[in-house]
């Protein structure tokens, strides 16, 4: 969730930057440029006013002073250029000049300048020339009238270089462009605290979520911090897991109970039964029958007293050499496997899982009783110890007659039995509880086919500790 969250958390505000820095960024330039264009206007007017007094070409007795005067404009215009590398000229009506400097400019016959020449005869000064950007190589034009008694008779033009302007406008935009990326970096910290703020209390409630899912089902959501919605919900979720435990504990007593209760009625029962049977003449079938579905409705209840206890009890995982075990399995059903007529192999190296020995003995017992019990005489039963990665697993194979798709997906159902073992002993819950013993130590058990018959049983084992069940280490 947090990498959904924060890449949506940081786009909006890299947004809101952008919507903050872009305007300014053109402020700035606009701020510069304002600021260039007024020192221009004043260069101007002041050139305009020392332009009023020659705005007549030279003639007759006053040639003296008109020379006078304009070779000091002229002057004024020559040392402007010289020290700031503006060009600037006055220009009469008809696009003569009265002093330009260098004295090799004239007005162009278009472009920026004419514009501005033509806009200053109407009497206007230039005000707001177009916007010139950092990558534009362009020159900004000002022009101001040159006014005598209410008439323009003549126009003062600077033509100034915006290399300087353009710099100081890329030296703003450089700052304003680190202040967005320390204010985005900011951001980005402020949006990580948020997250991990708002987040941590989900995250803890998932990992409990899947910690009861997977059956260790006393795993609480711990007192964290966060907003009070996702505190309130942590408290829910703990009124919930107490009451879903309780349930079950109340499920799980119910079932030992009534097979503890059960036990001792039954054991009456089956010795009036034997006490009948002494009064009956030997061989007799019904009494025989009822002797057998007493035995077998013992056996039922034996194993729901056993699955109640293995789903109540807790795992004492251990560092264990699974692969002597096995083999000690193996020796132990020898003599069953051998007095059936079925042969009894086992692989097993040293291999080393976290396990509960007394639970994966008993998971053991019950897979390889299996085997043997649905394998027919002159038949293998195989049983091999492997490890790859951070999983150590114990295969059983058979060579019995096997199960269909539908009969696989369904084996380990609790009281489930094929339709075609039904006259052999058992209660249909042994799988079952192997499945409860592995689930509380972090392994499992799966099925699958073997070719060309027969199944093939898959005890996983997981070899580090951070893969262990709900016990902890």
């Amino acid at each position: 969730m947090r990498t959904r969250l924060l890449p949506l958390l940081i786009v909006l505000m890299a947004a809101v930057l952008l919507a903050l820095g872009v305007p300014l960024a053109v402020s700035l330039a606009a701020a510069q440029q304002q600021r260039v264009v007024v020192d221009r206007i004043d260069d101007t007017a002041r050139f305009a006013a020392l332009a009023q007094f020659v705005t007549d070409r030279p003639t007759g007795s006053r040639a003296d002073v008109t020379d006078e005067r304009g070779e000091t404009l002229a002057g004024e215009l020559r040392m402007y250029y010289s020290v700031y590398g503006i060009r600037a000229g006055v220009f009469y009506r008809d696009d003569t000049p009265m002093a330009n400097a260098p004295g090799d400019w004239f007005l162009p016959e278009k472009g920026e300048g004419r514009d501005a020449f033509n806009e200053a005869l109407l009497g206007r000064r230039s005000h707001d020339p177009e916007q010139v950007w950092p990558w534009q190589r362009s020159r900004l034009v000002v022009a101001s009238p040159v006014i005598r008694d209410g008439d323009v008779v003549a126009v003062v033009v600077t033509d100034s270089p915006t290399g300087q302007m353009r710099s100081g406008i890329l030296h703003g935009w450089l700052f304003i462009g680190a202040g967005e990326v320390a204010a985005m970096l900011l951001a980005v910290g402020a949006a990580l605290r948020l997250t991990g703020w708002v987040l941590r209390p989900v995250r803890v409630l998932d990992a409990t979520t899947h910690d009861i899912a997977t059956g260790r089902l006393k795993s609480r959501v711990a007192a964290a911090g966060g907003p009070p919605e996702l505190r309130r919900l942590a408290r829910s979720f703990n009124e919930m897991a107490d009451n879903v435990e309780q349930v079950l504990e109340q499920q799980r007593a119910f079932v030992a109970d009534a097979s503890h209760q059960l036990r001792n009625p039954l054991a009456a029962l089956l010795l009036r039964i034997e006490l009948l049977a002494l009064e009956l003449p030997e061989g007799n079938g019904e009494i025989a029958s009822v002797r057998t579905e007493g035995k077998r409705l013992a056996q039922v209840l034996d194993d729901l007293l056993d699955l109640a206890l293995a789903e109540h009890a807790e795992a004492d995982l251990r560092l264990t050499d699974i692969g002597a075990l096995t083999a000690e399995r193996v020796a132990a059903w020898g003599p069953a496997a051998e007095a059936k007529g079925v042969r009894l192999t086992g692989t097993c190296p040293a291999t080393t899982a976290w396990a509960d020995p007394v639970t994966l003995s008993s998971a053991l017992d019950a897979v390889i009783d299996n085997a043997v019990k649905f394998t027919p005489a002159g038949q293998d039963v195989e049983v091999e110890v492997a490890a790859a990665g951070d999983t150590a697993t114990v295969v059983v194979t058979d060579g019995g007659p096997g199960l269909s798709d539908e009969e696989l997906s369904r084996v380990g159902d609790r009281f489930w039995r094929s339709a075609a073992h039904q006259n052999i002993k058992g209660s249909g819950l042994g799988l079952s509880i192997t499945h409860t013993l592995l689930a509380a130590g972090g392994g499992s058990i799966s099925y699958a086919h073997r070719e060309p018959h027969g199944l093939r049983v898959t005890v996983s084992l997981p070899r580090t500790a951070t893969g262990a069940g709900r016990a902890g280490v």
